[in-house]
């Protein structure tokens, strides 16, 4: 049974977000508030948890996850972008964006899938979550929080404590999160692609 943990949006307490914390590091899997709806997601380098996140939203090998990070100092760590493409990410980061990049030999084959060498890259605008990153020390790999035949993202921290307490290891409540999907920005040619309208609005 997962451990469910109430966590004030603007003050969130450290003694919960370092149990938090400890889960993850040891192969957790944490369901958590951002800045668009809740998502779910483990460590960067966990194979095995990545795995119980596809069975749990019956994802394909080539689902595109991405890397949740504190600020844009990691951003090289996962991609190699233009000048002209870290001005506009820096533009809209932090915020309700997540960027499709060219990944880095760094970032695993498990991660980035079959078929291409992207990644998505997320800064969310989120305290709950910065406080979170910075505990952990690296990023989240991580995807919205849809269940298999909907299209629906949960909203309700009580109702995904129903359905994936036997799923999923650590739940934080935020509160209700209903405000919408990430806008999902392609980066990996010249001219942005806006490859999903959500509620972020791009600036060029």
């Amino acid at each position: 049974m997962s451990q469910y943990f109430e966590i004030h949006a603007q003050n969130p307490q450290l003694r919960l977000l370092k149990q938090a914390t400890d889960i993850v590091k040891n192969g957790g899997i944490v369901v958590y508030p951002t800045d668009s709806s809740y998502a779910i997601g483990c460590g960067l380098t966990n194979n095995t948890s990545l795995e119980r996140i596809r069975k749990i939203r019956r994802l394909s090998a080539n689902h595109l996850f991405a890397i949740i990070c504190k600020d844009l100092s990691e951003l090289s760590n996962y991609s190699n972008v233009t000048n002209t493409h870290y001005r506009l990410i820096r533009r809209h980061t932090p915020g309700p964006f997540t960027f499709i990049l060219k990944a880095s030999r760094d970032v695993p084959r498990r991660v980035v899938g079959t078929k291409r060498r992207e990644i998505g890259l997320r800064i969310p605008d989120c305290r709950i979550v910065m406080c979170l990153l910075a505990e952990l020390n690296e990023p989240i790999l991580s995807t919205s929080l849809v269940l298999p035949d909907t299209d629906e993202v949960l909203v309700e921290p009580q109702k995904m404590r129903q359905l994936l307490e036997h799923e999923v290891d650590v739940i934080l409540d935020g509160g209700v999160i209903g405000e919408g999907q990430t806008t999902l920005v392609n980066l990996t040619q010249d001219v942005p692609v806006i490859a999903r309208q959500g509620i972020g609005k791009l600036l060029v």
